[in-house]
């Protein structure tokens, strides 16, 4: 997984831990499995369980209004899921969605607590996570009305290629400017995560690709020049 130099690119939260903490945390909660499609979290609950992936990937959602559904986030194994409602009180403000086969562990806010102050550096790693995920989420609120969507996408795009890129592999080592993104998404969830319309998310996936920046097929996207993708996301710090 590549490192970029955006400050909002996520690590996973297991890949925070000190290595004795990381073996203490996965002792915690119980194995449960999810097929395709299967709900792990349902928006408005008031269960407390923080879920953390092993396997597979999962969709954040929140619906908007009875027809509008956001895709708000998407994560992979070493995520963690349900953190907010974990931490503090209320229903839960997501849903959480399997999109394949997937692994986690459920652990309960009652075996949470005493672990956290037990590991200091597991509580302040995941308060850490918190305030970064906050910080996410108010940028991207700032971004929906400040730019159109040809630049929104290609921000996604940037963001996924830096979390969740793999570097083309080359002959004398990687190449860091072309990038496969190792998460499936269609083009409905592209505008989802965009707050568009498919129609919209079509055309300036089109406009990327008849630029040369992407390629993309059977719901996989290649970036095949990060430096003008980049452009393209009005970003002007160069990746890594």
């Amino acid at each position: 997984m590549m490192q970029g130099s955006n400050p909002d690119v996520r690590a996973a939260f297991l890949d925070t831990l000190s290595p004795e903490a990381r073996a203490a945390f996965t002792r915690l909660g119980m194995r449960q499995r999810y097929a395709v499609g299967d709900v792990l979290i349902r928006e408005g609950d008031h269960a407390e369980d923080l879920v953390v992936l092993h396997e597979g990937l999962v969709k954040v959602t929140a619906r908007l209004d009875s027809d509008r559904v956001l895709l708000r986030d998407i994560r992979i194994a070493g995520d963690i899921v349900g953190e907010v409602a974990a931490m503090g009180e209320g229903p839960r403000s997501a849903t959480v969605s399997a999109c394949g086969d997937v692994s986690v562990t459920v652990v309960p806010r009652n075996e949470l607590e005493p672990f956290l102050l037990a590991h200091a550096d597991a509580a302040l790693a995941l308060s850490r996570m918190l305030c970064g995920r906050l910080r996410r989420a108010d940028r991207l609120r700032l971004e929906l009305g400040a730019y159109p969507v040809p630049v929104r996408l290609a921000r996604v795009l940037v963001e996924l290629a830096e979390a969740y890129g793999q570097p083309r592999r080359m002959l004398r080592g990687f190449d860091q400017n072309r990038v496969r993104i190792d998460v499936k998404l269609s083009q409905s969830e592209f505008a989802a995560l965009t707050a568009s319309t498919t129609h919209t998310v079509h055309k300036a996936l089109a406009q990327l690709r008849k630029d040369e920046i992407i390629t993309t097929g059977c719901r996989q996207t290649s970036i095949e020049n990060m430096a003008r993708l980049r452009e393209a996301a009005l970003l002007s710090v160069p990746a890594a």
